[in-house]
């Protein structure tokens, strides 16, 4: 090729808009050598919001390269482990189990070292309920307003029996409960991680932000939300403004937020939740922030909870990507959620 050609190549690249930001933050099914040990691992047991049973939220995060991880979030816990299984994402798990554990079994009783969950509700939670029964001793992280749901409406002997230490006897103590204290940081038990929490509205109800760290290295789960200005509060501005310094240093590796429908869904019924649009709108405030309308290219954006539906057309994953992809001025790389995605972010 010319050297008139090559340049000709290089502006057409540079032109092609969107297109043209750094390279992706993240791979997937990456090899875990210990010189790249850095940023953190996330397989995805469960994607969905709504009624999709058997793919509903749950998020395994680790440092990379470190076989003790968290699960944010429980919507689905065996059935996303057997499906990760089945796509050959449990492998390197599975070398080090010498029991007679199946490979979910492993995973469930000697990897996931406990649960951070951000709000009570059914698609967060499901999966926590139904497999405690045959789950090991955990610490089960969350808001005390969340502990204290789970209590009164689920592990309380009527709904479930009382897996946890607390609320109604006999006490089954599979989990234990450990209140998170909004802004405090949290050491997560058997963990090369920290979780510190933030407060979101969702709707009538409080859901949770967690902002985990190992080292330097820091990951943004977001639990349900609704945009600020629907919601009629501040709790997401608040939250970018703890962790633009994460950003500006280059330590925020990935943050994990929802958008449960697509940008026809008019605002007076996203019922807590957010669209493509919203979830630009909240960016940029996060860009804001940082003081920098550049700081946040190259950062992988997990979009997770996205509403299964039961009517025909356009797979509505595929429509919120191209909402995404369309507003999106930012620079940022988005990746939809998929159950038995395994991404390396780094």
């Amino acid at each position: 090729m010319s050297f008139t050609k090559s340049i000709a190549c290089l502006l057409g690249v540079a032109l092609a808009g969107n297109a043209f930001w750094a390279q992706p933050s993240w791979s997937e099914n990456a090899p875990s050598p210990a010189s790249a040990r850095t940023g953190f691992d996330i397989l995805v047991l469960g994607a969905r919001g709504g009624v999709q049973d058997g793919n509903l939220s749950a998020y395994m995060i680790s440092p990379h390269g470190d076989h003790r991880a968290i699960l944010c979030d429980a919507g689905t816990v065996v059935n996303g482990l057997n499906e990760a299984d089945h796509l050959g994402k449990l492998t390197d798990f599975s070398k080090s189990n010498q029991t007679e554990l199946t490979p979910a079994g492993y995973v469930l009783h000697h990897v996931i070292q406990g649960y951070l969950i951000s709000h009570a509700h059914l698609d967060h939670i499901a999966g926590l309920a139904i497999s405690a029964p045959d789950d090991t001793p955990k610490p089960l992280y969350a808001l005390q307003s969340t502990l204290d749901d789970l209590s009164q409406y689920v592990f309380n002997w009527h709904i479930w029996p009382n897996f946890s230490d607390h609320g109604n006897a006999p006490f089954l103590k599979t989990y234990t409960y450990q209140p998170l204290i909004p802004t405090h940081s949290q050491p997560l038990q058997n963990t090369a991680m920290n979780v510190t929490a933030w407060p979101l509205s969702h709707g009538p109800v409080t859901s949770t932000a967690f902002l985990i760290k190992s080292g330097s290295d820091a990951l943004l789960y977001l639990g349900d939300t609704g945009p600020d200005p629907v919601e009629k509060t501040h709790k997401l501005q608040t939250l970018w403004r703890a962790v633009a310094s994460d950003v500006q240093k280059h330590q925020l590796k990935a943050i994990i937020m929802e958008a449960s429908y697509d940008n026809s869904r008019p605002d007076n019924v996203l019922f807590g939740h957010l669209t493509p649009h919203w979830v630009l709108k909240s960016l940029h405030d996060l860009a804001q922030e940082t003081g920098d309308a550049t700081s946040l290219q190259g950062l992988t954006v997990v979009i997770s909870h996205i509403k299964y539906t039961l009517n025909t057309g356009a797979k509505i994953q595929e429509t919120i990507k191209r909402q995404l992809d369309t507003e999106n001025d930012l620079g940022v790389n988005f990746v939809i959620a998929e159950q038995g995605l395994r991404l390396h972010v780094h």
